[in-house]
């Protein structure tokens, strides 16, 4: 057998296996999971190991001190970076449509469901 061959068909394979083991050796302490476990399954079972440690192990926590997207005390603004040159313009609402942000806490004279003439629901009961 020519060296490139073998290379190919034994050495390719091989690294890849080793990469695999190797990524998970130093990913599984993060995760809270036996380094040294993870590293033998995702070495001795091809391809299976690695994808069987990917889904298994834990997701980390979220911490919303560290995410530069969760600022602000507002909910519905929370999470979303707005451009310096696009603080100032209206939002935009379902559809493109532009949001009515301004009447939030007037009184609601047109029903919110666009109900028929001749149909009134009421909330009292």
């Amino acid at each position: 057998m020519q060296p490139l061959v073998a290379v190919i068909l034994v050495g390719v394979p091989l690294a890849w296996l080793v990469v695999f083991a190797a990524y998970a050796y130093l990913d599984a302490p993060n995760h809270g999971m036996d380094r040294r476990k993870w590293a033998l399954i995702c070495f001795f079972v091809p391809l299976f190991g690695f994808f069987a440690y990917v889904f298994e192990r834990g997701e980390r926590d979220y911490d919303p001190s560290e995410d530069p997207y969760a600022q602000g005390s507002d909910a519905r603004t929370a999470g979303f970076a707005v451009h310096e040159r696009r603080r100032g313009e209206k939002g935009l609402g379902p559809a493109g449509t532009e949001a009515d942000d301004a009447d939030e806490g007037e009184d609601e004279a047109e029903d919110e469901w666009n109900d028929p003439d001749g149909i009134d629901i009421d909330d009292d009961g």
